[in-house]
């Protein structure tokens, strides 16, 4: 699986609207100029957020996008299958509709569900939450480091 630039710059835009819109909405503006996206590709990323009910606009002066729900009920995988689709590296044919014909004999079918169940889980038990947490202590060090004295 190849994540394209919809999923990452999507990621990157839901953990900044965890990180900033807690008091008040965020422009799509403010979203693209601290993540260095293009507003308008931004847009069409919030779009398709807004469809799949994680983000929420707020019309008006103050207005912008802020989360549907708490940033600990949002997981990676949330964000990757609203804005990628499938998030399985391998799409067996035994496991669609069509089926395989020679799925009787054929062992790497359990190599593609255990790799497709990995990262399932994974992206699953990732989220928006814990990525902020993440994102605020490596700026902890980060300031904490230029503050620091050398003699």
């Amino acid at each position: 699986m190849k994540i394209s630039t919809k999923g990452k710059y999507g990621l990157r835009a839901m953990i900044d609207l965890a990180q900033y819109s807690e008091q008040e909405a965020v422009s799509i503006s403010s979203i693209a100029q601290r993540q260095k996206i293009s507003e308008s590709y931004l847009e069409q990323l919030v779009a398709k957020l807004k469809k799949a009910g994680l983000v929420v606009s707020i019309r008006g002066a103050a207005g912008g996008y802020r989360l549907a729900r708490p940033a600990s009920g949002i997981s990676v995988g949330d964000v990757l299958r609203a804005l990628e689709g499938d998030v399985r590296a391998v799409i067996c044919t035994a496991q669609t509709e069509e089926g395989c014909e020679g799925e009787e004999l054929c062992v790497t079918k359990y190599v593609w569900q255990r790799i497709n169940e990995s990262i399932e889980k994974t992206v699953d038990e990732m989220m928006i939450d814990q990525l902020v947490a993440q994102e605020k202590a490596k700026n902890h060090d980060v300031d904490y480091s230029r503050n620091s004295c050398s003699g």
